[in-house]
């Protein structure tokens, strides 16, 4: 998956300028394993057009990007899929594709990872990633600790990310009291 808005927040594209080539990995989201590694060369100088060059082993793909103004000034950068001509800001490549395609193209052979969890694991999820942006990765767990307040955060603030992932605590336990009733267990 590319995403062009990540693309610019990293650097590996930039806007009114031409960049790359810049290299680029993907890892395997559990274990950091490396799947593909790639070049990336673009072209953002024209006013409303650019490119996009993707070296992936065999694979040297060139995407147009297109333009468009926005109401507040500025402007926001798309690719144009090579296949359906739609502006998309994700292009994706599934397993045995031959190159990049926005998500309309491969319909349900590419979904986001939360497509794939239920409700619990959705909740476990969420509550792990707004414990993560508190206290780093180590705090992305429910050990029974809150983790640091960061600083220069409000205490309100944190206060109130603390009761999300509290609320998604409580969702993600609902499941496992379930469990444990059906296996009759206790906790």
């Amino acid at each position: 998956m590319l995403d062009i808005n990540r693309l610019a927040r990293q650097g590996a594209i930039c806007p009114g300028k031409r960049s790359g080539p810049n290299s680029i990995r993907w890892t395997y989201t559990y274990t950091g394993e490396l799947v593909a590694s790639g070049v990336l060369t673009s072209n953002l100088e024209g006013e409303r057009e650019g490119w996009l060059r993707i070296q992936i082993g065999a694979l040297d793909q060139w995407i147009t990007l297109h333009r468009l103004e926005r109401h507040f000034g500025g402007g926001q950068w798309y690719f144009l899929c090579p296949k359906t001509y739609r502006r998309c800001s994700v292009v994706w490549m599934p397993p045995g594709a031959k190159d990049f395609a926005s998500r309309y193209t491969w319909r349900r052979q590419v979904a986001y990872r939360t497509q794939f969890q239920t409700r619990y694991e959705r909740a476990l999820s969420a509550g792990q990633s707004l414990r993560a942006t508190l206290g780093g990765t180590e705090w992305a767990g429910y050990n029974g600790d809150d983790p640091p307040k960061p600083k220069r955060m409000r205490w309100h603030t944190y206060e109130r990310i603390l009761a999300r992932s509290y609320r998604y605590e409580e969702i993600a336990d609902e499941h496992t009291f379930a469990l444990l009733a059906r296996l009759g267990g206790t906790l």
